[in-house]
């Protein structure tokens, strides 16, 4: 890190990393891969670039996960989640196939939606119909961008570099095929390998309730600690800590203390 003498640099993509890398081959060049299926194609293509380059000091220390982790919260036998709203921007790349059996087997409405509040509630009205209707199937809110196959060139690259592996979530703990890592071809550029830092856990408190929200079992508002020690700007949990959580979310637009 920055504060222990570290080099970190914010850049726009991984390919300014692997420019990095090509101007400083004295030194390693590590670029943190995170996200979901709409960040991984930019970085399996720098992982791409970097081997058509022959850069020996550029790597990724990957941290994506899957859309698929959802399987996880309607799994549970607390279960309370009535439907939910896909990501417009992971659809675009990947289509909405996986989501098929997700909501035949749990019988759960899946809505793929855009980000403008018109899609949402859009969205919203579309879930609703299907529950009241008794329906539970992917609909497309988002059409303009999502094709059901999604885009075959960005899955191609991911499914070149990457390949499917467990994950652990803060508040959920490790979820089966809910990951990505990258294929042995490319261990060079996996700086797990190459460094081997170890395990890295970022556990909450035990008085946070981040899992519980995540699972739909508790409103952000209901926990003894959100407004209180638990805040945007002193976070205990994922669902706090992140700008799009619920309970970042409540404690902004309820106006929460």
């Amino acid at each position: 890190m920055r504060a222990g003498g570290g080099d970190v640099r914010v850049v726009t993509s991984a390919m300014d990393a692997v420019g990095l890398a090509q101007r400083h081959p004295e030194r390693q060049v590590v670029f943190f891969a995170i996200g979901f299926e709409t960040t991984a194609p930019g970085h399996a293509l720098a992982v791409l670039a970097a081997s058509r380059l022959g850069l020996r000091n550029f790597s990724l220390l990957v941290s994506h996960v899957r859309a698929p982790a959802m399987e996880h919260l309607l799994s549970g036998p607390e279960r309370r989640v009535d439907a939910f709203l896909a990501a417009g921007h992971m659809c675009a790349i990947m289509g909405t196939a996986e989501y098929e059996p997700i909501a035949a087997r749990h019988r759960v409405p899946i809505v793929v939606t855009g980000f403008e509040p018109v899609d949402l509630l859009q969205g919203i009205h579309m879930a609703v119909a299907q529950l009241e209707g008794g329906r539970a199937e992917v609909e497309n809110q988002y059409a303009r961008a999502v094709k059901p196959e999604g885009n075959a060139h960005a899955r191609a690259a991911v499914e070149r570099v990457f390949e499917v592996t467990p994950r652990a979530f803060r508040g959920l703990g490790v979820i089966a095929e809910s990951g990505l890592s990258l294929r042995a071809e490319y261990a060079l550029f996996d700086a797990d390998r190459r460094f081997a830092p170890g395990p890295i856990e970022a556990r909450e408190p035990p008085e946070c309730q981040a899992g519980r929200v995540l699972s739909g079992l508790l409103r952000p508002m209901d926990c003894p600690e959100f407004g209180r020690r638990c805040t945007p700007d002193t976070p205990l949990g994922a669902t706090m800590v992140s700008s799009e959580g619920a309970c970042a979310a409540h404690f902004r637009y309820r106006r929460c203390r």
